[in-house]
């Protein structure tokens, strides 16, 4: 049987735009000679719909946009994602259309609620796993989750049944997986693995089709893919793009050369483009304002805004102050004129002067903490000013590891919409410069090798207060992303009184994190609804 894979970009809620993507895959799938395509899960609404799917009215339009596409399957499968309401419960059900009628559906058995997931709040999971005749072929499909419980995989397993096991043990000859698997650097990887691992040890084709692009702070890599039945990657969709592919079932049953993509730092750039263009465009923006400092994140901020809306869409402003080196000042120019981005030079020494007197009467400046603060504050109202007058989105340039360390300024740098490296540690933002530079010389090369600074000081070097980043992050990693102990951190070398001063920092930044702007997520833990921590509270691990 010849069956298409078709990875597309649904945009959370616009039934009729999805259904239209439906429709032009299915019409490409059969144009190719496909019998079946197979749709990412939650086709019809994008993923994740969150409290969308407690209106009546929506799940209404689901199911007019389900009867919609029926006439479509008259000679052709169809298998798409949706939810579906069903003796009172609402499901997230993998719906099969031919001949005009719902042929088949299974429902999502597994149903996550932890890291990102939430769905718990909304679904019941399926009672019965039974197999879907199509055309002579027994097929085991399965949702999502259902295909990460593979207990001779995972040392510790989430839930009881493994939804695979049973269908093959119904006598599932073919698995397909309708996906919508958030991506996180390393996961291609882990996911490659799993489904040839779960491939060869039921002896059965698999395929798996994943969404892809960004929806809020998810990113989705799609890589869907086809695996023999010994194990082997025969078929390998591209990430973080919209693609399409038939596979014939045939070749599925021989080994074939394994054809999983290599991650690398590419991936995280590219997952960083398509949140950005993602989040703007389905946001209804067409332009990005970010502010230039000379420094590595506003730079690396500004590189992938290029990237995802176009130069012409993108406004680069320096804010000098009397503490900007030359250098950086000359390090933002040039930038903005490699990448052919609007730059602006607003100066904030007049402003900075206003302040400090006002702010101290009759009494001399004393270039505190409150002062420094202010010339990022200041820096925010300006990119905001822009934005209010002419449209664009700011574009907050913190990373994760100040994010971590609160070493950030509220209401200043981490004003803005979007976080575009909120969960990027310093160290790997230093590799997406070097990727960048691959080719040509985009980033000054001084960029990337001139000391970090947030330069609201004389001299001011980002190791004044925080460890040098590759520790920093290395400790961040293990015990936001890892939940290591203080002790388990020791004993990986570190001393026990910086660990314990980073985690209790990182512990107090908290109600800093909980008011900025949504961030794009690339890391196995993000902060937000990956990592729910209270604000308020006084548990200590040390």
């Amino acid at each position: 049987m010849y069956i298409a894979l078709a990875q597309i970009n649904p945009v959370v809620g616009d039934l009729h735009y999805n259904t239209a993507k439906i429709i032009e895959y299915t019409e490409k799938a059969r144009s190719a000679g496909a019998e079946l395509v197979v749709f990412p899960e939650l086709t019809l609404t994008g993923y994740p719909p969150r409290d969308l799917l407690f209106w009546d009215k929506f799940l209404d339009a689901v199911e007019a946009q389900v009867e919609k596409l029926l006439p479509l399957s008259k000679d052709i499968g169809i298998l798409i994602g949706a939810p579906h309401r069903n003796a009172g419960s609402l499901y997230n059900a993998a719906l099969l259309l031919h001949n005009g009628i719902i042929a088949g559906a299974q429902y999502k058995s597994l149903i996550p609620f932890y890291d990102v997931f939430d769905e718990q709040r909304y679904f019941t999971p399926a009672r019965e796993r039974n197999c879907i005749n199509f055309k002579g072929l027994k097929l085991g499909v399965t949702i999502c989750e259902d295909i990460w419980n593979d207990r001779d995989f995972w040392i510790q397993q989430r839930y009881e049944i493994d939804p695979v096991e049973e269908q093959v043990q119904n006598g599932a000859e073919l698995i397909i997986n309708l996906s919508a698997s958030p991506y996180s650097y390393g996961k291609h990887r882990l996911r490659c693995d799993m489904l040839g691992k779960a491939a060869a040890k039921h002896k059965v084709g698999i395929i798996y089709v994943n969404q892809v692009g960004g929806n809020d702070h998810l990113l989705f890599d799609g890589s869907g893919c086809a695996v023999t039945r010994d194990g082997t990657i025969c078929l390998q969709l591209e990430n973080f793009t919209e693609d399409f592919a038939v596979i014939d079932t045939q070749s599925m049953q021989q080994k074939n050369e394994n054809s999983c993509s290599v991650e690398d730092i590419s991936w995280i750039y590219k997952a960083l483009v398509t949140g950005t263009r993602d989040y703007l465009h389905k946001n209804g923006f067409k332009s990005a304002a970010v502010g230039l400092s000379g420094g590595i994140d506003s730079t690396i901020t500004a590189v992938v805004a290029a990237d995802a809306l176009g130069p012409a869409n993108v406004i680069g402003v320096s804010m000098p102050s009397r503490y900007s080196s030359q250098g950086s000042k000359d390090d933002a120019r040039d930038l903005a004129h490699n990448l052919g981005i609007e730059y602006r030079v607003v100066p904030i020494e007049n402003m900075f002067k206003a302040y400090v007197q006002e702010l101290n009467p009759g009494g001399d400046a004393l270039m505190d903490l409150a002062e420094e603060n202010v010339q990022a504050r200041i820096r925010g109202n300006i990119l905001m000013y822009f934005s209010n007058r002419e449209g664009p989105i700011v574009l907050a340039t913190g990373n994760k590891s100040e994010m971590a360390m609160g070493y950030s300024t509220l209401y200043g740098d981490m004003s803005g919409g979007l976080a575009v490296l909120a969960d990027v540690p310093k160290v790997i933002v230093y590799e997406l410069a070097e990727y960048i530079n691959r080719e040509r010389e985009i980033i000054p090369r001084s960029v990337i090798t001139k000391p970090p600074s947030a330069e609201l000081r004389p001299d001011q070097k980002d190791e004044d207060s925080l460890p040098p980043y590759d520790i920093l992050d290395a400790i961040l990693k293990a015990y936001i992303e890892e939940t290591k102990s203080i002790d388990e951190i020791v004993a990986m070398g570190y001393k026990r009184e910086l660990v314990v001063d980073i985690a209790r920092r990182a512990d107090r930044a908290e109600y800093k994190r909980q008011q900025a702007p949504l961030g794009l997520r690339v890391t196995s833990r993000a902060f937000g609804p990956g990592r729910r921590m209270p604000i308020a509270h006084r548990w200590r691990l040390e």
